[in-house]
């Protein structure tokens, strides 16, 4: 690629996605292994969507911020995974410039969207253990629809201002990108233009929808755990803790990986680190969630089964 002039510098740009492994034998087995990730986590997610809508006993609003979850999971894996596994499978691993951002734009919004309603989730938890009394009261639908709605509505204006920022920079020399797909800290490498403005806005940003919702949740969840040793039977201290321990898992692996990409100092981060954590919050989180969620929840084991049994019956 050579220097254009501003006004021609978005025309006929493309990158090259690295991937994850430049050896076809590795990039086989990686074809396999992401299918199946992606496989699973579609049928989880979208299963418990299912559930959840389908079964009257679960429209409350934890199972509805469940749903909005799985959804968000949905499409941050669906955003990338399909792509590279047709990278891997026609053997080219182009993008062009305008799917490339288009790429990075649903991989922010997703992503915003994601980290925002967990911590709505533990808000909700903290309400359901702290005020159970009033918790019918506080978590009224009105509130709940602000508060799962309001986190797309953020996302979308966060993750524009993020593209309209990246259309100003010119690319120019190396479009190789170590990753498997178009994240926003290895494209600012790959600039050759002042990108200050870009990092100073990817602090910004990383603090109002990492850190911000982070704190929250902790405070949250040292809140809670104060409410629950004050229970005094051992069984309800039991019952409570349980009805954490999904949440906790979920949000240990988001913002263990997310916290480590864009917080931590780019002395430390090495492109293998960097795709090593976007496969932890881009598939394996997504995948797991729907495992996290059902396997210690009786009511949603309980419709996932009359889901399949009514797919059976209808079937046969």
């Amino acid at each position: 690629m050579i220097p254009m002039e501003p006004r021609n510098r978005t025309s006929a740009l493309e990158f090259i996605l690295l991937g994850l492994s430049e050896t076809p034998e590795q990039e086989t087995l990686l074809f396999s292994l992401f299918l199946c990730m992606y496989v699973v986590m579609a049928m989880g997610n979208l299963s418990i969507i299912l559930a959840i809508s389908s079964d009257s006993h679960l429209h409350t609003p934890m199972y509805f911020f469940l749903a909005n979850l799985s959804l968000v999971d949905f499409g941050l894996a669906t955003n990338t995974v399909p792509k590279m596994l047709v990278n891997i499978q026609i053997r080219s691993k182009s993008i062009s410039y305008a799917c490339c951002l288009t790429q990075m734009y649903f991989f922010h919004f997703f992503g915003i969207v994601d980290s925002v309603l967990i911590a709505m989730m533990a808000y909700d938890r903290f309400v359901a253990i702290c005020h159970p009394l009033h918790y019918t009261t506080i978590m009224s639908p009105r509130l709940c629809g602000l508060l799962a709605g309001s986190p797309w509505v953020f996302s979308y204006f966060i993750s524009l201002t993020h593209i309209l920022l990246m259309a100003r920079l010119v690319f120019c020399g190396n479009n190789e990108l170590p990753h498997y797909f178009c994240d926003l800290t290895p494209l600012l490498r790959l600039s050759c233009t002042d990108t200050s403005v870009n990092k100073i806005f990817v602090l910004i940003v990383a603090g109002l929808v990492i850190a911000t919702p982070f704190i929250c949740i902790l405070a949250s969840y040292a809140r809670i755990i104060v409410a629950i040793m004050k229970v005094p039977s051992a069984g309800g201290r039991k019952k409570a803790f349980s009805t954490c321990s999904s949440h906790l898992s979920v949000v240990a692996l988001l913002y263990g990986t997310t916290i480590g990409v864009y917080l931590c100092p780019s002395s430390v981060r090495t492109a293998v680190k960097e795709k090593a954590s976007a496969v932890m919050y881009t598939t394996v989180t997504p995948m797991l969630n729907p495992f996290i969620y059902s396997l210690r929840n009786r009511d949603l084991k309980g419709a996932l089964r009359k889901l399949v049994n009514r797919k059976i019956t209808s079937s046969s």
